[in-house]
């Protein structure tokens, strides 16, 4: 799809590079993201100046999540649902050991529902600031992208 001012249109999106989440409570949001889902650390700085941690995890895909604090931070407006970003979706093989790994951990799982679209199974649960979270099960033959839905 050309722009409609004539120029040509840019070399195409390559995928996600990082998501960015903003935490009230630091130390137990990086204990939940590195020890209940096991991301290795990539990064992790203090930032004096600002008073906030960055650590940088990382997903096997390449992509990033980067775990900031703030003192004080507003919290997120969500229910009803807000505009902005509605959940941060996870990739993974077979859904029943996370949600029992999650379950475990004292992680609160709603129940297991069927995407009406590709079939798939997934489920939601929250991080320690309410930040909604999905797991999509791919299973056999990768996820919607290469169902072309």
């Amino acid at each position: 799809m050309a722009p409609e001012d004539g120029a040509a249109p840019p070399p195409p999106l390559l995928g996600t590079h990082h998501v960015a989440l903003i935490c009230s409570d630091y130390a137990r949001s990086r204990h939940f993201y590195t020890k209940v889902l096991g991301l290795p650390v990539r990064a992790e700085h203090f930032r004096a100046e600002r008073q906030s941690w960055k650590l940088d995890l990382a997903l096997p895909d390449g992509t990033a999540l980067e775990l900031f604090s703030f003192p004080a931070p507003p919290p997120r407006p969500s229910r009803p649902e807000a505009c902005g970003l509605r959940h941060l979706a996870l990739r993974v093989a077979a859904l029943a050991p996370w949600v029992a790994h999650l379950q475990a951990h004292g992680v609160a799982v709603e129940p297991v529902r069927v995407d009406e679209f590709t079939g798939r199974r997934f489920t939601f649960f929250a991080d320690p600031d309410g930040l909604p979270l999905e797991l999509y099960e791919e299973g056999e033959g990768g996820g919607w992208l290469e169902e072309g839905a």
